[in-house]
C-alpha cells in the first residue's frame, strides 16, 4: 500500500448500532438504529446534534425542500429537525411489524429515494427493496430479500449496485436513470466465496467508480473493483461491527465509517464513527430527495 492512512474515532456519540452515513452541507448525518436516534456531526469541531426519533431508524437522506426523509419501524416518513415532526410518506409492510422494519437506503442521481426492509427474525425472502419516486409514489423494485443493505450508483447512472446481506453477494443491475427501472441482477462477487471475513453491509462508491463495502462482523472496509470483483484494498478497524461508510470532507477525501456494539465482545470505541484519512480515493456528492 503506497498511501499512509490514519484511522481515528470522532464525535462523542456512541451508537448501539450506527448506520447510514451521508455527508451533506459539511456535516455527517447518520443513524443509531437501536438507539432510536438521528445524529448530525460536524467533523471539523466534533460538535453533534442528536434527535430522539422514538423508533428504530434505518436510514436518513436530506430533502431538497428542507428537512430529512427517514425510514424505519413506521415506514418512510419526513422529519422536520426544527420541530421534531414526523409525517408518514409510505408504509408498505405495516402488517409485518415488529418483525420487519426499513433498513439501509439512498437517493439515486435523479433524487428518488431507495430503501429496503429487513426481516429482523431472519425469515428468508420476507423483505423487499422499494423506490419512492419524487411524486410520492412507492414501487417494489427487488422482492424477496432478507436484509436489504448497501446501495449505490455509478457516475453515469447506468448501473446500480446492491447488497442483500445474507446472500454474501454484491449484485449489479443495469439502470435507467430516466425512469428508475432496473435490469436483471448479476452477481459481481460473493464475499464468502472469496474468503472475505464478515458480511457485506453498507456500501458507497468513489469518484473512480470503485466500491467501498463495510464488512459487518468482519471489522473491515473493502475496496472492490466492479469491473471484475477483485479486492483492491482492505482497511482494518479496531472493532468488529463495521456497518457502513461514506466519503466526506472538503474534497470528499475522508472516509467516514459507522460501527455498532457487538452483543458479547467488549471493544474500545465500538459504536463510534471512525474517519479514515490519507486515502488516495475521493468520493462524490451524495444526492437528496427531490420530492
Amino acid at each position: 500500500m503506497s498511501e499512509s492512512i490514519s484511522i481515528k474515532p470522532i464525535g462523542s456519540h456512541i451508537s448501539k448500532w450506527g448506520e447510514g452515513p451521508i455527508f451533506w452541507n459539511e456535516h455527517l448525518l447518520y443513524v443509531d438504529i437501536e438507539g432510536h436516534a438521528l445524529i448530525c456531526l460536524n467533523p471539523k469541531n466534533g460538535e453533534e446534534q442528536v434527535w430522539e426519533i422514538g423508533e428504530r431508524i434505518g436510514t436518513v437522506v436530506p430533502r431538497q425542500s428542507g428537512g430529512f426523509v427517514c425510514a424505519g419501524d413506521s415506514g418512510i416518513y419526513s422529519f422536520d429537525p426544527e420541530t421534531g415532526e414526523k409525517k408518514s410518506m409510505a408504509d408498505p409492510e405495516s402488517d409485518k411489524r415488529p418483525d420487519n422494519r426499513f433498513n439501509d437506503g439512498k437517493c439515486d442521481p435523479s433524487g428518488r429515494f431507495w430503501a429496503g426492509t429487513i426481516s429482523t427474525v431472519k425469515k428468508t425472502g420476507d423483505a423487499n427493496l422499494y423506490m419512492l419516486d419524487v411524486n410520492g409514489d412507492l414501487s417494489l423494485k427487488v422482492p424477496e430479500v432478507t436484509n436489504s443493505n448497501g446501495i449505490c450508483w455509478n457516475a453515469e447512472a447506468s448501473q446500480m449496485y446492491y447488497i442483500d446481506t445474507p446472500t454474501k453477494e454484491i449484485r449489479v443491475y443495469s439502470y435507467d436513470n430516466s425512469s428508475g427501472s432496473i435490469g436483471e441482477a448479476k452477481v459481481l462477487v460473493n464475499t464468502e466465496d472469496q474468503g472475505w471475513e464478515g458480511s457485506p453491509d453498507g456500501m458507497t462508491i468513489d469518484a473512480s467508480g470503485m466500491l467501498w463495502v463495510a464488512m459487518c462482523h468482519g471489522g473491515a472496509v473493502l475496496c472492490i473493483n466492479p469491473s471484475n470483483g477483485s479486492l483492491l484494498q482492505k482497511i482494518d478497524f479496531p472493532c468488529i461491527e463495521t456497518t457502513a461508510c461514506a466519503f466526506g470532507g472538503d474534497k470528499f477525501e475522508r472516509l467516514f465509517v459507522t460501527t455498532g456494539i457487538h452483543k458479547s465482545i467488549e471493544e474500545e470505541n465500538a459504536g463510534s464513527v471512525f474517519v479514515v484519512d490519507g486515502l488516495e480515493a475521493v468520493g462524490t456528492q451524495a444526492f437528496s430527495f427531490v420530492g
